[in-house]
């Protein structure tokens, strides 16, 4: 059995969110509380498996409650919002980087065409935070979260490395903390283009984009059909829609089925990379439930890519980078600082080797 602490505001969406979860027999709704700091005294009280979290609440907001949550008593949190204005968005992924897995539009009424779907999702992606392991996050600063530093468990040999011409990257819950630290060592001059696919909410990814832009130096991008892919630059896949490459160095979007249930899907990215750039690539795959890209990112290494998965030490959940390491997909093993000093060691290089 589950036990599901539900933290919202609105009685109206409470008893909803209660009344949709009540229907499956493997959750018990223990809570029902309507802001923050009820929601921190409640689970000091009581065993809690999984928590949903509104972010616009009094006294305590979400992203409040979430940074306490994670650095004290860490329990997996699904942030469950309405509102896409650019502050609740701000403050959404700013959750997600303090430790919330994920984030998910709340229901909408029972007469809605959507209503049957949307609560369904929600239900799974409970049952699925249930089983994940989620480690204590030190408290950061609201305004700007620090980049996290360690030392590096490997010495890279830069003398050897090889600059590749494309980096493709997947990703699902925990990204935006571990992209900051990915991103954050390397500058405008970094040699070649990197593309992103980062399972989130639809609507949260501009928001998303905004964020990372304000605390690293390359320029980051939702990308669009046929754009030439420059070099310094970082795009990610758009809503909707699975991110392809060419040969000639343009994206390439397919609207169409979810792959897996999933769009935009790294496998999708990983393949079109595998294909077009063969060993001329470098594919990583970081922070996320499931193991969407981890068959893929095996096809990328035995296309002559270099394959990297993160170190289950530094990932927030291993599900995506820990099935790719049991399959043989990945040539290292790394944290995410040891990934974003790796990058920084080919932007040297290729600074270098232009001298």
């Amino acid at each position: 059995m589950i036990n599901l602490l539900i933290v919202e505001d609105s009685r109206v969406v409470s008893e909803y969110l209660y009344y949709i979860f009540s229907k499956d027999p493997q959750i018990q709704v223990i809570g029902n509380v309507s802001n923050g700091k009820k929601a921190i005294e409640f689970i000091a009280e009581h065993k809690t498996d999984v928590i949903t979290m509104d972010i616009d609440m009094p006294i305590m907001d979400g992203l409040e409650a979430t940074r306490i949550i994670m650095s004290t008593t860490p329990i997996p949190i699904l942030i469950v919002t309405a509102s896409r204005n650019a502050n609740e968005v701000k403050t959404s992924i700013e959750a997600l980087a303090s430790g919330a897995l994920a984030i998910l539009e709340k229901p909408v009424g029972i007469e809605h065409p959507r209503a049957e779907q949307l609560a369904a999702k929600l239900v799974n992606m409970v049952k699925l935070m249930a089983g994940v392991s989620v480690v204590t996050r030190k408290i950061k600063p609201r305004i700007q979260m620090a980049v996290e530093s360690a030392k590096p468990k490997v010495k890279i040999n830069s003398s050897a490395l090889k600059i590749p011409e494309l980096v493709a990257i997947g990703v699902s819950s925990g990204g935006p903390n571990t992209l900051q630290i990915v991103f954050s060592k390397i500058s405008m001059r970094f040699p070649v283009p990197i593309v992103v696919v980062q399972h989130i909410a639809i609507g949260f990814l501009q928001g998303l984009v905004d964020w990372l832009n304000k605390l690293v130096n390359p320029d980051i991008h939702i990308v669009i059909d046929g754009e030439e892919l420059l070099p310094g630059h970082i795009y990610f896949a758009p809503d909707a829609y699975h991110l392809n490459v060419t040969k000639k160095g343009r994206a390439k979007l397919i609207k169409g089925e979810a792959n897996n249930g999933i769009c935009p899907s790294v496998a999708s990215l990983f393949t079109s990379v595998a294909l077009e750039y063969e060993h001329k690539a470098m594919g990583i795959i970081l922070t996320g439930m499931g193991s969407d890209g981890a068959n893929e990112l095996k096809l990328m290494r035995d296309s002559g890519a270099m394959t990297i998965a993160q170190s289950k030490e530094s990932a927030l959940i291993h599900g995506m980078p820990g099935v790719a390491i049991q399959l043989g997909a990945a040539d290292y093993v790394l944290s995410a600082e040891e990934i974003s000093i790796l990058l920084l060691e080919i932007e040297k290089k290729s600074i270098d080797d232009q001298k």
